[in-house]
């Protein structure tokens, strides 16, 4: 009888640690559902870009077809990287703005080299956050292009990311997903834009080799000193679809002396709007594009 009433009891403890465990599920459950309920929504907002940005951007210059909120700021026109600071800068030189089709095209802030200007920049190869050996090739061969050109601002890779004037990092998985595959901003100040964020998988996923990646990071080097993409009077000559005018805006598009008229897809600028992975040096009008802004004009 003892034996029966103990069993009994433990059962029934059980029972009621059991009714009381069951209860405390159903309140994570709800609490867990409506947690990630409030997560999907945030994320959702989060996402959203308010039509004052839109008006913003546009009034800035650039196409509002395609703007992605990420951490600081926007991208827009696939790769141009404005931070949140930087919304509705007004720009500190006087230069003439205007729409066209000639060839390159430059930003009204640009990079003071006062004769002689070495800009520093740096890549975390592997470690958490870092890129591959293929990544580091790739800057490499990105400094190098530019360094051949004999303009009064170089470029130097260097180890440590202190004092860097350029900082390359990986960009959010979300924007990796997103079909980002760089992005950059404008100078500021006569200073080159600081941080260009590059996607980790244009090896791993999209199969780039290193004069591939080499030339999306000249690209989004050319925004940093402050050039606009070739064809942003019509983005559909690199990316397709309808023709599309970025604008020209506060931020400036003012023709380069020099070159020619009527952007192409043949001509394979290292700045249209859109790539294909392929290789793109600097073609000729980029040259005289270059040699135009970087030797001793600024």
């Amino acid at each position: 009888m003892e034996r029966i009433f103990i069993f009994y009891l433990n059962i029934s403890r059980f029972m009621k640690y059991l009714n009381k465990f069951l209860l405390g599920l159903a309140i994570c459950a709800l609490f867990l559902a409506s947690a990630c309920q409030n997560q999907k929504e945030e994320i959702v907002a989060d996402d959203v870009v308010s039509p004052e940005v839109l008006q913003t951007l546009h009034t800035m210059g650039f196409s509002t077809d395609r703007v992605l909120k990420t951490e600081g700021g926007y991208i827009v026109e696939n790769d141009i990287f404005i931070p949140t600071e930087r919304l509705g800068e007004v720009p500190t030189h006087s230069f003439w703005l205007r729409d066209g089709d000639e060839e390159q095209y430059r930003t009204t802030n640009v990079v003071n080299t006062n004769g002689n200007r070495t800009i520093t920049v740096y890549i975390q190869i592997g470690g958490s956050g870092g890129f591959s050996t293929t990544y580091g090739s790739a800057l490499d061969e990105a400094i190098a292009r530019f360094n051949a050109e004999n303009l009064d601002l170089s470029f130097e890779r260097v180890t440590f990311s202190t004092g860097a004037n350029i900082r390359f990092s990986r960009l959010s998985r979300r924007d990796e997903n997103r079909g980002v595959l760089g992005s950059a901003g404008f100078p500021s100040n006569g200073n080159p834009f600081n941080q260009i964020r590059m996607s980790g998988i244009l090896e791993s996923t999209f199969g780039l080799s290193v004069n591939g990646i080499a030339t999306i990071m000249a690209h989004e080097m050319g925004h940093c000193i402050g050039f606009r993409h070739t064809d942003y009077f019509d983005r559909s000559i690199s990316c397709g679809g309808g023709t599309s005018n970025e604008g020209a805006g506060t931020v400036g598009a003012i023709n380069i002396p020099g070159t020619p008229t009527g952007a192409s897809l043949s001509a394979q600028s290292w700045m249209l709007a859109c790539t294909d992975g392929s290789n793109r040096p600097f073609n000729n009008d980029d040259k005289t594009a270059l040699a135009w802004m970087y030797v001793n004009n600024f």
